[in-house]
């Protein structure tokens, strides 16, 4: 089928890779601008433009594909599907009906649970134990459109928000191919959304990694998990931000204390921290201005002492 493809982040890669080795006519793929990213704030571009260029496709970057120019340029094309892929850009009611076999997403959740951005971070904050992704045509409303086919896979222990990420990717491209050939051969169901089970989720800010450790110990580990590896989970030693790149389940009540009084250290398993009922073991992290580490060798080099030291924005560092 003729298509154009919109997508903008690496999430989106797999499923432009896969239309094009699917034999589908890629007659455009749309992203957004090239931005100022890194240290030296020199302009990136989009994974999916890297992408288009490598398979040679046509491609545009617009800053707003919401205008009539764009408008125009789609109904020339003709497309008889419209592929959005995480594009970042809420595209207006009437580009929507230009594709002559509508135009379909890629929605890396179980709709209509957990709608809107960010949904891979917060179904680990929130605890869930399987996700998946959802193909739907897409209408005026967010992540409301009717459903066309979804695939459910269980969430690991242990998994962060970019390792669920980078599986997601991949079974939204093999979702997309299946839903495309669905449509094609007059067989793509459409299941309207149940709104009594929907949720909206918003954008993470950096704030959400900011570890609180006066709630329960799976709370704080499904946090670091979720904000893993952006916005990334930090807590506070000696008034600096200290990042935690890696966490592991620690004990229960048995384990508990102060929130964020340092209980144990362990060559092996981290830096081990209290929360409510319970506690945490910091397994790696990153001091400010410094490299990654152990967290054995963060105590080792920091001078933080067991049953004295407390992390957060809160604690008391005096003698720590």
């Amino acid at each position: 089928m003729r298509t154009v493809f919109m997508g903008t982040p690496d999430f989106a890669v797999p499923s432009l890779r896969k239309l094009h080795e699917a034999g589908h006519e890629v007659v455009l793929v749309v992203t957004q601008p090239d931005r100022p990213a890194g240290r030296g704030r020199a302009l990136r571009c989009p994974p999916v433009k890297d992408e288009a260029l490598c398979l040679d496709l046509p491609l545009e970057q617009h800053e707003s594909v919401n205008t009539d120019e764009f408008a125009a340029r789609l109904r020339e094309l003709a497309p008889d599907v419209l592929v959005v892929v995480a594009f970042g850009q809420i595209l207006r009611e009437d580009l929507l009906e230009i594709p002559s076999r509508g135009a379909i997403n890629v929605h890396a959740s179980l709709l209509p649970a957990y709608r809107g951005v960010a949904p891979i971070n917060w179904v680990i904050m929130k605890g869930e134990s399987e996700t998946g992704v959802t193909t739907m045509y897409m209408n005026a409303g967010i992540d409301r459109g009717e459903i066309i086919l979804s695939r459910k896979t269980p969430i690991g222990d242990m998994e962060t928000a970019g390792e669920l990420y980078e599986r997601l990717s991949v079974m939204g491209a093999e979702l997309l191919v299946e839903t495309l050939e669905c449509i094609e051969n007059g067989t793509a169901p459409r299941e309207r959304q149940d709104p009594d089970k929907a949720n909206y989720v918003r954008k993470l800010r950096k704030a959400d990694g900011d570890i609180d450790w006066g709630v329960d110990p799976r709370e704080v580990f499904n946090q670091i998990r979720g904000t893993t590896p952006w916005p990334g989970a930090f807590t506070w030693y000696r008034g600096e931000v200290l990042r935690v790149t890696e966490a592991a389940p620690g004990g229960g009540p048995e384990r508990g204390g102060e929130p964020g009084l340092v209980l144990a250290v362990d060559e092996e398993r981290g830096l081990e921290v209290a929360a409510a009922g319970g506690s945490v073991w910091l397994v790696r992290v990153k001091p400010a201005g410094k490299r990654e580490m152990d967290a054995a060798s963060f105590v080792r080099g920091y001078g933080l002492v067991v049953g004295e030291t407390r992390l957060g924005a809160d604690a008391h560092t005096e003698g720590a």
